[in-house]
């Protein structure tokens, strides 16, 4: 997935946004995080299925199956790096709607929710 050359623009959703749309308890969006579980396991946010890049081999297939691409899909990780080549990836696959949270979980750790460990 990483040495692919994407040219799709991306789309940034800011860690204040993502937050007023989980207060808001916006049902009409998919959360996606890509870390790995041992980074879930010391800080996450509710409602995000986790898709990890390292394991891309066993849900690629079945991303469709997984996500809906009509609809808007949120992507997390820890900075917002990994969560750009996912976004990416989805757009390639057809998803007409995927934004990624700009600075990822550490962002919002700062800058929202200072209860959440940074790591």
């Amino acid at each position: 997935m990483t040495d692919k050359s994407f040219a799709q623009p991306m789309i940034q959703i800011s860690v204040e946004e993502l937050a007023e749309r989980l207060v808001a308890g916006d049902a009409s969006i998919q959360l996606v995080d890509v870390r790995e579980p041992q980074e879930l396991a010391i800080a996450s946010l509710p409602g995000f299925i986790n898709l990890p890049l390292s394991e891309f081999a066993e849900w690629n297939q079945k991303i469709l199956a997984i996500l809906n691409p009509e609809e808007e899909t949120l992507v997390l990780c820890h900075h917002g790096v990994r969560s750009a080549q996912m976004c990416q990836w989805l757009v390639v696959q057809g998803f007409t709607n995927v934004k990624n949270i700009s600075g990822g979980i550490a962002a919002y750790s700062q800058l929202v929710d200072p209860a959440i460990p940074q790591y």
